[in-house]
This record gives C-alpha cells, sequence and structure tokens, in this order.
C-alpha cells in the first residue's frame, strides 16, 4: 500500500475542496466519489493517511473562508449579544455531541463510495423538497426553535455525501426562510462549526505526527484548498441572489449515481 500521494492529485483535491465546500454538494463526498472515478492512486492510501491529507485541506478551506469573510463575522461580532449567543449553542451543541459520540463509527462505516453515493442522492431528494416550501421569513426572524432544528440538520452532515452546507440550507428552507436569507443563516451557523472541527482534527495531526513522504503532498493540497476556497467566494454571492437549490439536487444525483454505476462495474 502506497504511502506518498502524487503532487498533482494533491493539487488537484485541493482546488475540488473551495467551491464543493462553499457550495451544496459535499466537500468530503467529493473527496471520496472523484478519486474513485478517476481511479486515483489517492484510493490507495492507507485511510489513516487519507484522513490526514483531509484534515490538511479543511485547514486550508477554513482559514480561507475566515479571512473571506472576516468583514461579515466583524460586523457580526460587533452586534453580538445575549440572543446571538443561544442561538449559537444551541446550532453548534448537536454537531459537538454528534461528532463526540459518533464520528470514528461514522467514519468507519459511512466513508466507502456507496454509502457516499446514496447520502449524496438522499440529500438531494431533501433539498429538492425543502426548496418548494413557501419563502416567507427574513434573517432577523431566526428564534431558539430555528437554531436548534438548523444545528440538528448540520449534525447529520457527518454522514460524507450530506454536506453540511445542504443539510443547513434545507432546514433552513423548510422553516421558510427567503434563499438569500437561508443561505446567510447557514453560513453564519456552519463556520464555527468548520473551524472549531478544523482546530480539533488540526491537534489531533500535530500529536500523531505527519506520514513520512506525505508532508509535501498535505502542504501543496492545503495552499490549493486556501486559494481555491478564496477563488471560489463569488460563489456565496450566487446562491444569496436567490437562486433554486434545483440544480445543485440535479448534480449530486448525477454523480451519486456515476459512483454507483462504478460500484456495480467493479462488484462483477
Amino acid at each position: 500500500m502506497p504511502r506518498d500521494l502524487p503532487l498533482g492529485e494533491a493539487v488537484a483535491l485541493g482546488a475540488i475542496q473551495g467551491p464543493t465546500e462553499l457550495l451544496p454538494v459535499s466537500s468530503s463526498g467529493h473527496l471520496v466519489l472523484v478519486p474513485r472515478l478517476l481511479e486515483w492512486r489517492y484510493c490507495d492510501l492507507d485511510p489513516g493517511l487519507r484522513k490526514s491529507f483531509e484534515v490538511a485541506l479543511h485547514a486550508g478551506g477554513a482559514l480561507a473562508l475566515l479571512l473571506g469573510l472576516r468583514r461579515e463575522a466583524a460586523a457580526y461580532l460587533r452586534s453580538f449579544g445575549r440572543e446571538n449567543l443561544a442561538h449559537l449553542t444551541l446550532s453548534f451543541a448537536p454537531a459537538a455531541l454528534a461528532a463526540w459520540a459518533f464520528e470514528r463509527p461514522i467514519e468507519r462505516r459511512l466513508s466507502e463510495p456507496v454509502p457516499v453515493a446514496l447520502a449524496l442522492i438522499a440529500g438531494a431528494a431533501v433539498m429538492a423538497v425543502a426548496d418548494g416550501f413557501p419563502a416567507q421569513r427574513d434573517r432577523d426572524d431566526v428564534t431558539a426553535r430555528d437554531a436548534l432544528a438548523i444545528g440538528l440538520a448540520q449534525a447529520c452532515a457527518l454522514v460524507p455525501g450530506v454536506s453540511r452546507n445542504g443539510a443547513t440550507l434545507s432546514a433552513a428552507r423548510v422553516l421558510r426562510f427567503r434563499r438569500a436569507d437561508a443561505n446567510v443563516i447557514s453560513r453564519q451557523i456552519a463556520l464555527p462549526v468548520i473551524l472549531a472541527a478544523s482546530a480539533l482534527k488540526a491537534a489531533r495531526l500535530a500529536r500523531h505526527g505527519i506520514a513520512p513522504g506525505l508532508a509535501t503532498a498535505m502542504a501543496a493540497g492545503a495552499g490549493a484548498a486556501f486559494v481555491s476556497t478564496l477563488a471560489s467566494m463569488r460563489l456565496i454571492a450566487m446562491l444569496e441572489r436567490g437562486r433554486s437549490l434545483l440544480p445543485y439536487a440535479g448534480y449530486r444525483v448525477g454523480l451519486g449515481t456515476a459512483a454507483l454505476a462504478l460500484a456495480r462495474r467493479d462488484r462483477r
């Protein structure tokens, strides 16, 4: 089993990280399915090494998000009060508790191509239904119940293929928030979880060390993820113009179906 990763693959996966993190299509699902569909050497890496590489990608993307959204984050913090703290806690707690209880079992059992493909397709169906709900509320109308519901949806995104962005956007649309406001709510709820998860995983990686032969690829992948995330920030503006979620649902179904077809072929 190889213990190194070609730089070309590392950079390509980092480039994929940015747009797939910002759009409701699941960055973790793409990290599982794209290398499999293209038969990259990445698939042959030890699962522990793949996880280390994914940590580097998520860290690069999280830093770019923090930099790209610094003004929005600063404005949010300036108006931060007791109600905001309650909402943030209610939305953060389900994901944190789910990660503590289920992260390892999910990684062992649901990180293979078939479960990921099924999660992509199931998430697409949820998104399509959710986007049909009436758009009646704006971001200033968020209640504690809304924050908890969106936080529970975010916890489901521990399953690769579900998509944190897709789950929280769907929940916000079911709660009848307008599409543009649903996107802002989704981002403000997701960013603290992304940063916390990246910090925790980076600490674990530092404790266990980086495998020889992977350090250069990890640096290249993290750098590509940082650049691609910054370059993809306009995708946020695209979503905030109130576009339908149906094109993303269709893309998810197409990718998931292709992965299932490949898995069926490999079993023959």
